[in-house]
């Protein structure tokens, strides 16, 4: 798409009254969107979502300056706009009623991604944010790519347990995508930005208001094949993007948490609602692959034999000089005899958050390996 081209797109997005149904019927009915603004009134307000107050703003557009500083922060912010058109425009988010007529990207889109969603509370326990890492990890593994919403929480941890395997994520934003909240996420954005992209239909420096996330939350489950819910309380937004999916079509999975947890609530509704419990990856891949064309199920095929191959070189022979001296403190009391956490943490005096990123830490490492129920074992290193 030419420059010339876009101008007239985010003309249309700056118009006032025009929203993106109205956009897609405009686009339908005239061809262009450069050919929207040579309409007649009449015309205009026979396409369907548009009324007499829309034709006039279409017509009476002169904010064209407003459209040139949009393109050239874009440019200097290393920031590119698609349209609905591009081929670059995730596929599977077209097939939602309301979808957005452009996105800001940061990074890089592939058109042959395939993303689940990982979302859930901003006050997660450590619990969460160990399962949700775990989780995400092993998605990433399998070449999915893990889609959330840069938030605190559950959504940081999915992001980070993406990047753990060195595969792809994409954050969604309620804000201008030059906006970074929170802002003590400032390094995750930049690497998100670098293995995969941060996106956001909203306008460049667009504060992260409250009726933002509602709107950024359908984006999140309608480019994705399935929404992962880790944790949500009862009133958690993050049951707003599961409801979001279902309308959507999409697959909705919960993980179950401990029945004395807030924030288990959410979650367990869920599954009393027809949500799929999930205990592991294997639960959500059942579901995902056969919604995938052959091409792609070979993609992730080959994607999960490079990364096994990866992930053995890595770890073989890797020796525990390189632990510190908390990693070796856990390493030492783990053998085969199977332990779970509470027993580690009563046993090291470490904190219960410390304790549970270790644990991955060393999992990933190939020290220590998961059995059913949450409990560990030491893995031999020979092998």
């Amino acid at each position: 798409m030419t420059d010339r081209d876009l101008r007239y797109w985010l003309a249309l997005k700056f118009t006032e009254g025009v929203g993106n149904i109205g956009i897609r019927n405009l686009l339908s009915a005239f061809g262009t969107a450069a050919a929207v603004f040579r309409a007649a009134r009449e015309d205009l307000k026979r396409v369907q979502g548009i009324n007499d107050r829309g034709a006039r703003n279409i017509l009476a557009f002169r904010d064209w300056r407003r459209v040139e500083r949009e393109m050239d922060l874009a440019s200097r912010r290393n920031v590119f706009i698609i349209t609905a058109k591009d081929v670059l425009f995730p596929r599977y988010l077209l097939n939602i009623d309301d979808y957005p007529a452009l996105l800001y990207v940061r990074g890089t889109l592939r058109k042959d991604d395939v993303n689940v969603a990982v979302v859930g509370s901003r006050k997660a326990s450590t619990y969460g944010k160990y399962t949700t890492e775990r989780l995400s990890r092993e998605l990433a593994l399998h070449g999915i790519t893990v889609v959330s919403g840069l938030a605190r929480g559950i959504d940081s941890a999915a992001h980070r347990g993406a990047l753990m395997a060195k595969g792809g994520t994409i954050a969604v934003l309620g804000s201008g995508i030059d906006v970074i909240y929170p802002p003590e996420h400032r390094e995750l954005y930049e690497r998100i930005s670098e293995r995969g992209a941060v996106i956001s239909e909203f306008p460049l420096e667009t504060p992260p208001n409250a009726p933002n996330f509602p709107v950024r939350n359908r984006i999140i489950s309608g480019m994705s094949l399935g929404v992962v819910v880790v944790e949500a309380s009862d009133k958690s937004g993050s049951l707003i993007t599961a409801r979001l999916a279902l309308e959507q079509g999409r697959e909705v999975f919960a993980v179950p948490g401990s029945i004395d947890a807030s924030g288990s609530r959410g979650t367990h509704k869920l599954i009393r609602e027809g949500a799929k419990l999930i205990e592991g990856v294997n639960d959500i891949l059942e579901e995902i692959i056969p919604q995938i064309d052959e091409a792609g199920q070979k993609r992730l095929a080959k994607e999960g034999a490079r990364s096994a191959r990866r992930e053995k070189g890595e770890t073989r022979g890797r020796p525990e000089a390189a632990l510190d001296e908390g990693q070796m403190k856990i390493l030492k009391m783990l053998s085969t005899k199977p332990l779970d956490p509470d027993s580690i943490i009563a046993a090291t005096g470490l904190r219960p958050q410390d304790v549970m990123r270790t644990l991955l830490t060393l999992e990933l490492m190939g020290f220590v390996e998961q059995l059913p129920g949450k409990r560990f074992i030491r893995k031999d290193q020979d092998v």
